[in-house]
């Protein structure tokens, strides 16, 4: 059974940083793109950032640029999202997606989030 987890959210002061991973089981992990995402309470499910199936092609949200990075490694089945310089809007439940094909194609694997709180 395909399984995304996420993990290393936690709580954190503002300025601070975290890194979130996103492991996968028994998934053929270099066929997918992976996106985060994340959920503020109330809020609508938004995009966070994105990296392609060999993770030479990245992308972050505005909302995000220059404080958060993407990355992936095959051989571990792993994608990471550092998170620097966190602000109290970044509070939210982050997950991890993987797709077959493009943004916004779909996605095939859901992960059950992590919960990130940034205290001001």
């Amino acid at each position: 059974q395909v399984q995304l987890v996420e993990s290393g959210g936690g709580l954190v002061q503002a300025g601070a940083s975290l890194r979130l991973s996103c492991a996968a089981s028994e998934l053929t992990f270099s066929n997918y793109g992976i996106d985060w995402f994340r959920q503020a309470p109330g809020k609508e499910r938004e995009f966070v950032a994105s990296i392609s199936k060999t993770g030479l092609i990245t992308s972050t949200s505005e909302s995000v640029k220059g404080r958060f990075t993407i990355s992936r490694d095959n051989a571990k089945k792993t994608v990471n999202l550092q998170m620097n310089s966190l602000k109290p809007e970044d509070t939210a439940v982050y997950y991890c997606a993987a797709r077959s094909g493009g943004i916004g194609g779909g996605y095939d694997y859901w992960g059950q989030g992590t919960q990130v709180t940034v205290s001001s």
